[in-house]
């Protein structure tokens, strides 16, 4: 069934992929089918209310493009900023592989000089996955998110959430290090932790609000996923979709935010607010 809020598609330019993932397709799926629903609904209402067949989006820290090949895939034209050349080489023979190379550019560079490396105002959505984390100032990595787009337009944003590393520090049996986490200022549960900083909803709401937007959704993401044993979903033949259902269904429940290994916000511009 046609969706007109999608992007069309011309006849030398069929649609390869969908942000919607398949629940058959692998467990993988567990670790973007929240975010990718959330974020696809949210172009289709920028591609509604701009009147263009596609939008330029923005994807900081992208990688090796898991979120930019399937929106490009869209429709869409995607840059993306990374600052590992091997992620961004992936990235372009990624996006080769998918047919997509010419919607696709990657260019070397950080969130904190995000302006050197391409323009101001220039984006209809930027993608923030993964870099607040890692950045020195998370406050000035949203300011230049939010800069980088036109007058009207939306940020995607998904960072780790606190609630979920120390749920799972504690049913690991690490008690110490998961009460470490809860009280420690970054969410760091010790010396050994790989993740420099750890956020709760409220925080990264406020980091969000604090650069001018307005949010319109936050969603915890891998609430389960990361806890139930993998022979449960491997081996049960409708258990990978019936988690994916549920993980949905937990997603937008703040009680479910607290335990969440991730947490995803979705701010938008004023002018872009309630499309």
């Amino acid at each position: 069934m046609s969706d007109p809020m999608r992007p069309p598609v011309s006849p030398d330019r069929p649609r390869t992929a969908s942000l919607r993932t398949d629940p058959s397709r692998s467990r993988a799926s567990l670790r973007t089918a929240v975010v990718s629903e959330v974020l696809q609904d949210a172009l289709d209402r920028r591609v509604k209310a701009t009147g263009r067949d596609a939008l330029d989006v923005l994807d900081t820290g992208g990688g090796s493009g898991n979120f930019a090949v399937p929106l490009a895939s869209l429709g869409h034209r995607v840059t993306v900023v990374d600052p590992s050349p091997n992620a961004l080489f992936a990235l372009e023979r990624r996006a080769a592989e998918a047919g997509v190379a010419e919607r696709v550019k990657g260019v070397q560079g950080d969130a904190h000089g995000l302006f050197d490396v391409v323009e101001r105002g220039g984006y209809d959505a930027v993608l923030c996955h993964g870099v607040l984390e890692y950045v020195d100032d998370p406050a000035e990595s949203m300011r230049n998110a939010v800069a980088a787009l036109r007058s009207e337009g939306v940020v995607s944003l998904l960072a780790a959430g606190l609630g979920g590393a120390v749920f799972a520090r504690a049913l690991a049996g690490h008690f110490t290090e998961a009460r470490q986490a809860l009280t420690d200022p970054d969410g760091r549960w010790g010396a050994g932790d790989p993740m420099p900083r750890r956020f709760t909803a409220d925080q990264l709401t406020a980091l969000a609000e604090g650069a001018g937007l307005r949010v319109s959704a936050v969603h915890g993401v891998r609430v389960f996923a990361d806890l139930v044993p993998g022979v449960l979903v491997d081996t049960e033949p409708a258990a990978l979709d019936a988690l994916l259902r549920l993980e949905a269904a937990a997603a937008e429940l703040p009680a479910f935010h607290s335990v969440a290994t991730q947490l995803h916000v979705l701010g938008e511009t004023p002018g872009a607010a309630g499309l």
